[in-house]
């Protein structure tokens, strides 16, 4: 995608600081973080959501999450760490090109993290399970 900024950065039109790269996939510190070594990870070929991602180039993405994560927390000596991959604008999505966001966390770190959880209708979910099960098949 001419546009798409991380194709740029793949393509070397736009430098990154890189802390990892084979040939599917790259990672890099963001330039905007939220904390002190926030990592990015990106599929280098274009794809705007997981959904549309091959499952084995998503596999291949997926498989370089526990070394990259375990890195940077050490690196930065973070307590905790979250993964985080968002599709779609109301998710939070900016860049519409997959990525993966590394951001390591300390207690009183004033990130915080939103999960206004409720309790479930056992009904409701066994509809919402059937609904998916039903369009995993399909």
């Amino acid at each position: 995608m001419a546009d798409c900024v991380f194709c740029k950065i793949v393509a070397g039109e736009i430098p990154c600081t890189k802390v990892f790269e084979d040939g599917l996939c790259l990672a890099f510190l963001d330039i905007g973080p939220i904390s002190p070594g926030h990592t990015l990870l990106i599929p280098k070929a274009h794809y705007e959501t997981i959904h549309q991602m091959p499952a084995d180039e998503a596999a291949h993405l997926a498989r370089h999450i526990p070394s990259l994560a375990a890195a940077v927390q050490k690196a930065v000596r973070a307590e905790g760490i979250n993964v985080l991959q968002n599709n779609g604008a109301c998710s939070g999505q900016e860049v519409f090109h997959v990525h993966v966001h590394l951001i390591p966390r300390w207690p009183e770190d004033g990130l915080g993290f939103r999960w206004p959880a409720k309790q479930a209708d056992p009904e409701v979910l066994k509809q919402q399970a059937e609904a998916i099960t039903k369009h995993l098949k399909s």
